[in-house]
């Protein structure tokens, strides 16, 4: 198996659970409140990790005591810390709420994600070796994420972007992707196709793939994920389980497809054991306390 090299973000995670959430204006007295590890880039580095893949995390912290706390979170998962920067400016933070229903609403601020340079990561894209994986997502500077992904296609990885938050990726970055893995919104925001079943699911995986993208997995919540690769879509269905917070439940399965896939499963395969593991981060409040092991994932 080839290693995993994850790119992104560390944010402390402020979780405050409410009844409903609160429209503009409004105050809504909450419930319980936890604080925890998160961020996309950690929260997937921890779900490969969890996986029983090696590691190594690239981001970047501040010189506080939120990125002391973070650092020393990921190495109690087994996470390869040595290529996090330190940076003179606030770690990152996110505000959660999470309403009855286990539906989100969250506000971050990037702080030292926002400062995560190219240099910054070199030392990281370095230890890459033909066949070895490399994840990113949108929560580091768009230039950061355009660089690596060159580097690391030019060094034979297999690159997946998560494109999340949605924005804009160029069509120079999608031509050197292996997989993309965008949700509803953020397919959407890609390709201009607003996506609400297979049909329109397979007319955004066609636009992407058209722009460069040899495979596309679009996730869908409840209906499940969409596979397109060789011009053929077929959705992987969602398991069914009660939701209690679907906070991080696209980091655990992007994290969780990376490990299948450096195991050698086809995407088919990947995508259940992926679907299998967010299934049950769902069903748990918080997202890093959120990620499954191993021996969840095989036994659900």
């Amino acid at each position: 198996m080839g290693k995993i090299i994850v790119i992104g973000s560390s944010n402390t995670d402020m979780v405050v659970r409410s009844e409903h959430l609160p429209r503009p204006g409004e105050s809504v007295l909450g419930g319980d409140f936890m604080m925890a590890g998160g961020g996309k880039g950690a929260n997937q580095a921890i779900a490969v990790a969890r996986m029983g893949h090696r590691v190594i995390f690239s981001s970047a912290v501040g010189k506080d005591m939120f990125g002391d706390a973070a650092v020393a979170g990921y190495q109690r998962f087994g996470v390869d810390t040595s290529y996090i920067v330190r940076k003179d400016t606030p770690s990152g933070i996110a505000l959660i709420m999470v309403d009855s229903a286990g539906q989100n609403s969250i506000s971050v601020a990037l702080g030292a994600n926002n400062c995560l340079t190219l240099e910054d990561v070199m030392p990281a894209l370095e230890q890459i070796t033909e066949g070895d994986i490399v994840l990113l997502q949108l929560e580091i500077p768009i230039s950061t994420v355009d660089g690596c992904v060159a580097v690391a296609a030019a060094k034979g990885a297999k690159v997946v972007l998560n494109p999340a938050p949605a924005a804009v990726v160029s069509e120079q970055t999608l031509s050197k992707l292996y997989l993309i893995t965008p949700n509803q919104t953020e397919a959407q925001t890609l390709t201009g196709i607003e996506v609400t079943d297979e049909k329109s699911a397979a007319l955004a995986a066609e636009a992407l793939c058209a722009k460069g993208v040899d495979r596309v997995v679009i996730t869908m919540g409840g209906q499940g994920s969409f596979l397109y690769q060789d011009g053929k879509g077929e959705i992987i269905p969602a398991c069914k389980v009660t939701a209690v917070d679907t906070t991080a439940a696209g980091d655990v399965y992007n994290g969780a497809l990376c490990a299948a896939v450096a195991e050698g499963m086809s995407l088919e395969d990947a995508l259940k054991f992926a679907t299998k593991a967010a299934a049950i981060s769902v069903t748990r409040v918080g997202a890093q306390p959120s990620v499954p092991s191993r021996e969840e994932v095989d036994n659900f």
